[in-house]
């Protein structure tokens, strides 16, 4: 019966081949169909048929492929549409996704180096209390960086913290120093009675408002970062139509049913076809250029008392003046620490001896690198940024030119059939 079958259609392809075409058997679609896995090919078809119960691609010539081919094929058609969005835009999620880790890094370096200068500071400054203070400079600053990159802490309370943290320190050693240090016991009663106290002014409230001031843009920067990588994983999943559906089938795989398993989609023919199922997309365009004007507008803002390199990078000198501020109060201090706390606990000279030694460690401020800052990084990223403010808008032609449709004068598919003479626009 199949040898039969094939007889027949050669025959065809022989005495009426001029009116049905001139496709002989199924082999290349087979081929293809696997190569590019679509699905199984048990079932396709090995000669032409007439492809009656076709809906899409619909022939007048004899036709390789089935009902189900069909549908195989649409999946296909989206599943490639789905592959082209995800390759186009991943150059500009990397783009995104990276400068979210370079900033993230470059705060991080920016956090510490404030941290040793103010360490550095307080060692030229205060030697004997520098040592010692390391710990809530180092557990402060960890609360900042924290901050800075969107943590919904209170930089308020660990500011005050902070200084909260530093205050036994600075009145054993500056404001009644001896030959021995404070007890624990006495030391965490004086920490506690520091906000009562208020030894260093407004410099806790000031400190605090200084950053989060020069924070907010950065954060809103950051934040709108991951917004954009929200928008692009957004769209590379859009919800095709029906219609576009079948466009994409007609376009992409129905040239393969007429064994034409090589030919693309004519480029004016094509851009029809891709911008319909993107039309969604150029809508985003309008808001996407906004988006980057926006990072533009939030990257100007930080200057002055917004520039966060130039605020965090001068905590030492309100910190120093902190402490100077709490020092030249000393006497009445001195006096309040008494009636809260008593007369002072002092520990053993061998436990003195200790604690003397590890204060002498000596600190040094990471030597500074004038590349690795945030302007730098913002001006950089912006420059790459700008090359894809048209991106959404510009999608559909790019997949058209880029991978979909065929080259200025080849011969190409325009729907119907293979149009020899084809021009692009």
């Amino acid at each position: 019966m199949e040898t039969r079958a094939v007889l027949f259609y050669s025959f065809l392809a022989v005495f009426i081949g001029p009116c049905w075409g001139t496709l002989m058997n199924c082999d290349e679609v087979r081929k293809v169909f696997q190569l590019k896995q679509i699905g199984p090919v048990k079932s396709l078809p090995e000669t032409p048929r007439t492809g009656s119960d076709l809906q899409v691609c619909l022939s007048k010539n004899v036709t390789c492929c089935t009902k189900k081919m069909e549908e195989r094929y649409q999946v296909a058609a989206r599943r490639d549409i789905q592959n082209l969005l995800q390759t186009s835009s991943s150059s500009l999620k990397f783009l995104i996704s990276r400068n979210v880790a370079a900033f993230q890094e470059t705060v991080d370096s920016l956090v510490r180096q404030a941290e040793n200068h103010t360490h550095t500071v307080l060692l030229h400054t205060y030697r004997d209390l520098a040592g010692a203070a390391a710990a809530p400079v180092g557990e402060f600053f960890t609360d900042v960086g924290l901050f800075v990159l969107g943590s919904e802490l209170s930089l308020e309370e660990a500011s005050q913290r902070f200084f909260d943290a530093l205050f036994p320190l600075v009145y054993e050693r500056l404001v009644e120093p001896g030959l021995s240090r404070l007890s624990p016991a006495y030391a965490e009663c004086v920490r506690g009675a520091c906000r009562d106290l208020v030894p260093y002014g407004a410099a806790p409230g000031r400190l605090a408002t200084y950053i989060s001031r020069a924070s907010l843009p950065g954060r809103l920067f950051l934040q709108a970062l991951h917004l954009g990588i929200e928008v692009i994983n957004t769209t590379d999943h859009i919800q095709l139509s029906r219609e576009c559906r079948r466009g994409l089938l007609r376009m992409s795989y129905c040239p393969h049913c007429q064994g034409l398993t090589a030919s693309k989609p004519c480029m004016g023919y094509c851009l029809n076809v891709v911008r319909g199922c993107l039309a969604s997309l150029a809508e985003v365009d309008a808001h996407w250029r906004e988006f980057v004007r926006s990072l533009e507008t939030l990257s100007t803002r930080m200057h002055g008392a917004q520039d966060l390199e130039q605020v965090l990078l001068g905590v030492h000198g309100l910190v120093r003046d902190a402490v100077a501020h709490a020092q030249r109060n000393g006497p009445r201090l001195s006096a309040k620490v008494h009636d809260v706390c008593g007369h002072p606990s002092r520990q053993t000279e061998q436990v003195s001896r200790v604690q003397h030694n590890r204060d002498s460690i000596p600190l040094k401020a990471a030597a500074r690198n004038s590349e690795n800052t945030l302007s730098n990084w913002r001006k950089d990223f912006l420059s790459s940024l700008r090359l894809y403010r048209t991106f959404y808008g510009g999608l559909a032609d790019l997949l058209c030119v880029s991978d979909l449709g065929s080259g200025d004068g080849l011969a190409c598919w325009n729907g119907a059939e293979v149009d020899k003479g084809y021009k692009s626009i």
